[in-house]
């Protein structure tokens, strides 16, 4: 008998959780990074007089912010389904994005606001000091890395929301060149150049904002993936073992990650157990293929059913027997049927019958008998045509 460890591998663990883990470590080193850099700011732009060095240390605390979303969302958006989230927890990081997006644009107007009254009234204007424009510099050069290093664990971990915030990373050191732009420009006799430039980062952060919290009310209303991603997805299932053509392909986003559900056609003649044998692999294959997919519903097709409706006025099986049954009471070998097969197909009823192997006397009783159930079909509206086979009934399969 094996006994479990006490303690496990790295191997042991969950490719979810190792995920969470890569988040987790990169994440946080940002955020160390970023809380430094918005001290810094704030504190050398007041200091120093440069309003837009204090603006863009703000810009650094909303990085800030959005790390520690995208750790809340990386560790409860990724906790398993239960009964009061039937789909998961995704939708967390989704809420948390609106907000953080709502916030920032608040923000943003405050900056703007502040800067654009002191540019109408000259007097106001700050005249930072030559240390605001090494901090800046600092800014750009670690936020860049940052963005890099980011951006590298993103791809290795196919990570869209790690991608996203390394672009966010990004943006800082892209307001921080504009801040360097400003404060140079006023310490050489350009004194409004500051405060344009805080107005030209609160511009920044009002679009990161918006975008932000844009992206994520899509979410709220199920907007799917990319083309470019759904497409990839539909090729993979096409070219899946057992898959004769798909339709339907639909997807919505879960945060970070996303459900999808998809009509799939198989051979019609295939057992249920191996259309859901196909259905269940697939959704497997699909999941591990495609790091953003929490989970896919798999519909098995028999026939197109975008070109041939389902019949709803067909008989059950119950109510059909009940029909069927005093029609071929007359023929002994019915008595004998091992099973009845029932196949809806294209708005039709067939029957397939299948007897055991003694009911096969010869060719002319087993034509005879054929020819006994085409004229209880032809008697009965919902059914198109009965099908005898002889063989054996599955047995312990």
């Amino acid at each position: 008998m094996s006994h479990s460890h006490a303690h496990g591998t790295e191997s042991d663990i969950h490719p979810r959780d190792k995920r969470y883990q890569e988040v987790r470590k990169v994440t946080l080193v940002g955020g160390v990074i970023n809380l430094l850099l918005s001290v810094f700011k704030v504190t050398v732009g007041y200091l120093g007089n440069s309003q837009s060095l204090i603006a863009d240390g703000i810009h650094s605390l909303s990085d800030l912010l959005s790390d520690a979303m995208v750790i809340y969302a990386a560790k409860h958006g990724s906790k398993a389904a239960d009964d009061d989230h039937p789909y998961g927890h995704g939708r967390i990081e989704t809420a948390f994005t609106v907000a953080l997006g709502l916030v920032l644009m608040l923000v943003a107007v405050g900056l703007a606001w502040d800067a654009s009254i002191r540019l109408f009234h000259p007097e106001t204007l700050l005249h930072p000091a030559t240390i605001t424009l090494w901090i800046a510099l600092l800014s750009v050069i670690s936020k860049e890395l940052l963005y890099h290093y980011t951006v590298r664990v993103a791809r290795l971990i196919r990570s869209k929301l790690l991608e996203a915030n390394a672009w966010h990373h990004r943006s800082d050191a892209i307001s921080s060149v504009v801040v360097i732009v400003g404060i140079g420009g006023t310490i050489a006799g350009l004194p409004y150049l500051d405060a344009i430039a805080a107005v030209a980062v609160a511009l920044m952060i009002a679009k990161i904002g918006w975008e932000l919290a844009w992206e994520s009310v899509h979410e709220l209303i199920d907007t799917g993936l990319e083309h470019e991603r759904v497409d990839a997805i539909r090729e993979a299932i096409r070219d899946f073992d057992g898959v004769e053509d798909q339709h339907m392909l639909r997807t919505r986003r879960m945060g970070g990650e996303a459900l999808a559900d998809v009509h799939i056609l198989v051979d019609s003649t295939l057992s249920v157990s191996e259309g859901h044998f196909i259905s269940e692999t697939l959704r497997r294959r699909l999941i591990r293929q495609f790091d953003e997919l929490r989970d896919v519903l798999v519909h098995i097709d028999p026939e197109d059913d975008e070109k041939y409706q389902l019949n709803v006025k067909l008989p059950s099986r119950k109510q059909l027997l009940r029909e069927l049954e005093p029609a071929w009471s007359h023929l002994p070998q019915m008595a004998e049927r091992l099973q009845l097969t029932l196949h809806y197909l294209k708005g039709n009823l067939v029957v397939e019958v299948l007897l055991p192997l003694k009911c096969h006397t010869g060719a002319e009783q087993a034509h005879a008998l054929q020819l006994a159930l085409d004229e209880v079909a032809a008697g009965h509206k919902s059914v198109e045509s009965i099908c005898v086979r002889y063989g054996d009934a599955l047995k312990g399969c």
